[in-house]
């Protein structure tokens, strides 16, 4: 993950069916058309207000959350508050089920929309700033208000991590806390056993500030497998890690001192919460699975939860990728960062790093499922055009992988992907096709 500040951004919506906005201009050989046609496919499916239309509905004042039911007549209120790179398309598109019926509301995420009854917010991403803490200091006095007559919508979506932070001291700890992990080589597991402890809303403590009300985690889980307590950190969820796991891992990785809070460790705070989950990477990679099948390729999923060295993951597909097979997988690259400098994220570093590693005859794309990989574009594709271009620019691949500089290299050579914001965000999606020779 390489540092890129992001300009301001308004909701990106997808008007003419087509995701990838350089369709046309990159699509120019009939494997990459197949590729693109199936990244779009996966795309689809993990589309927010699709997921939320298909898994929510309002009849007789009864409100279906896929297999539950709430009677609105119960609640004297019905709040929503939300956090993450889905957060604000989603609170819209609950706006348009249940509108009027929503009393209050706050949600922060990347883009800013207007909502009649929810206050939406733009904060900043990957890095915390001071707007991510006055959005969320809206949430939680929201969710401090509320009681047994109440029933609060809680939008937990990937990126909310970053996004939801509080108490103010959280805003400076975190900063530190996610520059000084880049370059230490931990896992997702724990940097979020350190951010649950340094806040009062992660780790259950939403939860417990939402107590008594009745509350519905909608959960948009970009986390790598079933471990969706690990979503934005788990507000919602009952916490098994403690301050003293906290302190070990920062001490194992010298990410200095820490201000830690333990958290919610009673019962009584979830015994009235309902968490669920609407999408996560393996709906995007069913989808894609069917696409590929359609299109005459034969589809194998290794992995939803992968999370290892770029080197490791090529040699993953590269073994898996038999003549005319799609491989596919979700989950993140283990990036260690040494230094700054260079632009573009782990997608772009992976593609790079496999330049001339993947089958020949093959076509590899790793993308960021939010349409943003540390900047503009959302992967790269690597086949033989983009070595041919590669080979004609003169250009030394080994300089910008000592850079960590990916985004430039794909940029010179015309390679990039880009879909802008897609207001979704499930891990990463990365693919192998091969051909019949």
């Amino acid at each position: 993950m390489l540092l890129w500040k992001a300009p301001p951004r308004i909701l990106s919506i997808n008007m003419d069916g087509r995701w990838i906005k350089n369709f046309n201009d990159i699509a120019t050989t009939d494997a990459r058309k197949n590729g693109l046609k199936i990244i779009e496919s996966g795309l689809d499916a993990i589309d927010t207000e699709k997921v939320i239309l298909n898994s929510i509905r309002l009849e007789n004042n009864t409100l279906t959350v896929k297999d539950l039911r709430f009677n609105l007549n119960d609640f004297k209120n019905v709040k929503v508050v939300g956090f993450g790179k889905a957060a604000c398309k989603a609170a819209l598109t609950l706006e348009s089920i249940l509108g009027s019926k929503i009393k209050d509301g706050a949600v922060i995420g990347l883009d800013k929309v207007t909502c009649d009854y929810v206050e939406t917010y733009q904060g900043n991403h990957p890095l915390p700033t001071i707007a991510n803490v006055e959005a969320s200091r809206h949430i939680f006095e929201i969710s401090k208000n509320s009681d047994e007559n109440d029933l609060v919508i809680v939008i937990v979506s990937g990126g909310g991590s970053a996004l939801l932070c509080w108490p103010e001291k959280e805003y400076e700890q975190g900063q530190r806390l996610y520059k000084e992990f880049l370059r230490c080589g931990g896992t997702i597991q724990d940097l979020n056993t350190i951010r649950k402890h340094i806040s009062m809303m992660k780790g259950g403590g939403l939860a417990k500030v939402l107590y008594p009300a009745t509350v519905v985690g909608l959960i948009f889980s970009d986390v790598p497998g079933p471990h969706y307590d690990c979503v934005a950190s788990g507000p919602t969820y009952k916490d098994a890690s403690t301050v003293s796991e906290a302190e070990n891992i920062s001490e194992k990785f010298g990410l200095g001192n820490f201000e830690f809070l333990e958290t919610p460790k009673d019962d009584s705070y979830f015994e009235k919460v309902h968490n669920v989950v609407l999408t996560s990477n393996l709906a995007a990679l069913e989808a894609m699975s069917t696409k590929a099948l359609e299109l005459g390729f034969k589809p194998w999923i290794i992995s939803s939860e992968i999370y290892d060295t770029p080197e490791t993951i090529i040699e993953k597909f590269s073994l898996a990728a038999k003549q005319n097979s799609a491989v596919f997988a979700g989950g993140e690259t283990c990036l260690k960062v040494n230094h700054n400098g260079g632009s573009g994220g782990r997608n772009l570093f992976l593609g790079m790093k496999g330049m001339f590693s993947f089958p020949k005859d093959s076509l590899f794309i790793s993308f960021a499922s939010d349409g943003m990989d540390n900047g503009p574009s959302a992967g790269a594709i690597i086949d033989a055009p983009t070595r041919e271009r590669l080979e004609k620019s003169g250009l030394n691949i080994d300089d910008f992988i000592e850079r960590y500089d990916p985004q430039s290299l794909f940029d010179k050579i015309d390679s990039l992907i880009f879909t802008g914001p897609t207001n979704a965000n499930v891990s990463d999606l990365m693919m192998l096709l091969r051909q019949d020779k």
